[in-house]
């Protein structure tokens, strides 16, 4: 038993060290420290995002991309930290974050399917699927859910990558908008309106404007590898707690009897 409790741990450590290429899956962890998160677009301070997963992304242009995420309670914590771009347009460069929350991968967005976008020093929007207008990928605007939070700011003297001045987005998704998943189908693009370029995850997406999100059926897999992320079910809860009576009291009749 304790090979197999040593083993599951090791792999929770390492899914927070993981560094994703190509298509393979993001590793999202449990964290006892979002609620510490101050929401200013950048690391306010060094140990700030330290303890969340995180995936490392390069592309061909030498543009280097720290992706942080992390679960606490009823939010999913992550953050886009763009350290190489050194030009940024405030109110026009964005983040954008999307989840399927049934992880079914559509061909045409449904209600199932979420977008957040934070802008440079600008507002934040959520954006869910099943619109009939094709122009921005049938996605309408919806109000921005309780609590969620899409910070976009400059991260500079305090982050751990460099001092110098770059992009960064925070957001704070509530669970009660995404639900509560061990997988999720998930996509992030990253604009740079000097450049007129968008980067992205996965990497292969082709994005033809700024204004049309993805469809669902090419975005890639978020994954809580220690399942601490979805909720038990209440039959399971009960279940569970059933067992957990009778094998106390079988116990504790065993010991009265061997007195």
């Amino acid at each position: 038993m304790k090979v197999i409790y040593f083993a599951i741990i090791s792999f929770i450590f390492a899914s927070g060290m993981q560094c994703a290429y190509a298509d393979e899956p993001i590793l999202i962890t449990l964290s006892g420290g979002m609620n510490k998160v101050i929401f200013d677009g950048k690391w306010s301070f060094f140990e700030e995002w330290k303890p969340t997963s995180l995936n490392t992304f390069s592309y061909n242009d030498g543009t280097i991309i720290e992706f942080r995420s992390a679960h606490q309670g009823n939010f999913i914590y992550m953050f886009v930290d763009a350290i190489s771009s050194s030009h940024f347009a405030k109110g026009s460069d964005y983040a954008m974050i999307c989840f399927d929350r049934n992880d079914n991968k559509t061909v045409v967005p449904d209600a199932d399917d979420y977008c957040f976008m934070s802008v440079l020093d600008g507002n934040s929007f959520a954006y869910q699927g099943n619109s009939p207008l094709g122009f921005n990928g049938n996605f309408k605007k919806i109000p921005n859910p309780d609590g969620f939070i899409g910070i976009g700011g400059i991260s500079d003297k305090n982050d751990r990558y460099t001092d110098i001045s770059h992009p960064g987005y925070e957001f704070r998704i509530p669970t009660d908008t995404v639900g509560r998943s061990s997988d999720y189908g998930f996509f992030f693009v990253m604009y740079d309106t000097h450049f007129n370029k968008f980067y992205s995850w996965p990497q292969n997406v082709t994005i033809d404007s700024p204004f049309k999100i993805p469809s669902p059926s090419v975005w890639g897999d978020l994954i809580s590898p220690d399942q601490s992320l979805p909720e038990f079910p209440w039959p399971v809860i009960v279940l569970i707690s059933s067992f957990t009576a009778v094998l106390f009291f079988s116990t504790k009749r065993l010991g009265f009897h061997n007195k």
